[in-house]
């Protein structure tokens, strides 16, 4: 059964997509695909800045895309919700097949 899209919910979907428009984003979430990483370890896998990777960190937590914990002085993140994976991963075989049919179109 489809949901009623009303003015609030097509509101606060959008603010969902935009959040995952940034590809410093995406590449952080991706970074978190096999499990909870420190902060530190997400700056190394992404090559962000501290400061911009933990911007973006607080802004994906704020949406609920990722959790965190603490353990003494370091942070952890993880995944909030596989369901986003899930979502890239659509969007990516969407590409992979406007690849490959625009290569038999010029083939």
């Amino acid at each position: 059964m489809p949901r009623i899209l009303t003015p609030g919910l097509l509101d606060l979907v959008a603010d969902r997509f935009k959040a995952l428009s940034d590809p410093a984003r995406l590449r952080l979430l991706s970074a978190l695909r096999d499990g909870e990483r420190t902060v530190s370890e997400l700056v190394e896998a992404t090559e962000l800045s501290q400061a911009n990777a933990s911007k973006h960190l607080a802004l994906l937590h704020t949406l609920g895309f990722v959790k965190r914990r603490r353990e003494g002085s370091w942070t952890y993140y993880a995944l909030g919700d596989r369901d986003v994976m899930r979502l890239c991963d659509l969007m990516c075989g969407r590409i992979e097949a406007e690849v490959e049919q625009r290569a038999r179109m010029l083939g």
